[in-house]
């Protein structure tokens, strides 16, 4: 079943475009990396994918639910963008009741105590999120994306000032949640975590995906794209 789905995906800003006829296909059950260089279009993808930002052109599926209609699939769906952070004058607790609440979670206070444990920042649940770190305002968007077991999960560059001690932690638990069949969408330009967490990878470039392999492969794809990039 395919659960991340675009068609001929078109996204201009101003006379710079971002997305030149994307054609993505990503099956349930499978860890999908977006592996390209910086503006090559993978944040701009999972934008239109969560329903923060429109396309110019083209249609973008998920679950099989047109991304227009996202209240419909919102539920189903997770996101961790690229260094977008919650409420500054709310503490992680505040926040994650909120998002509890908004999608409904019964046994919120279970689910909140296990991802303060599991991430290790129980210490700043009452801090206001102005002052906490940029790695525990990351932690804090990991437990909110996941908290509600989505069968759909977006992922920008998530690790970004996560230490390796958490990184390590994190990257088993995304690898065991596939392997119950819920699907990510990663995106990267770490070739080398690219490799280790994902099963499949997209290269982009130019707002296209061009090659498609294994991720085992993906360092020699990506030099094989960017010919010039690796012959420095």
């Amino acid at each position: 079943m395919e659960v991340i789905k675009t068609l001929n995906l078109v996204k201009k800003f101003g006379n710079v475009k971002a997305l030149n006829g994307l054609n993505l296909s990503v099956e349930e059950g499978t860890f999908y990396g977006l592996l390209g260089p910086n503006g090559s279009g993978k944040t701009t993808t999972v934008r239109i994918l969560s329903g923060q930002i429109k396309p110019t052109s083209g249609k973008a599926f998920v679950l099989g639910i047109e991304v227009s209609n996202y209240i419909k699939i919102r539920e189903n769906l997770g996101f961790v963008p690229e260094e977008e952070y919650p409420p500054s004058f709310l503490t992680p607790e505040e926040y994650l009741k909120f998002v509890c609440k908004v999608r409904k979670i019964e046994n919120w206070k279970e689910k909140m105590d296990f991802w303060f444990d599991f991430l290790d920042f129980s210490g700043y649940r009452n801090v206001l999120v102005k002052d906490l770190s940029r790695g525990t305002k990351q932690k804090l968007m990991l437990a909110q994306a996941f908290i509600h077991e989505p069968k759909v999960v977006f992922l920008d560059e998530p690790f970004i000032n996560i230490d390796p001690i958490i990184q390590r932690r994190f990257k088993k638990f995304i690898r065991d949640y596939v392997k119950k069949g819920n699907t990510i969408l990663f995106c990267t330009h770490i070739l080398s975590l690219a490799r280790e967490v994902c099963d499949k990878v997209g290269i982009m470039k130019n707002g296209k995906i061009v090659k498609e392999t294994k991720a085992k492969d993906c360092e020699k794809a990506f030099f094989k794209v960017f010919k010039d990039v690796g012959a420095h």
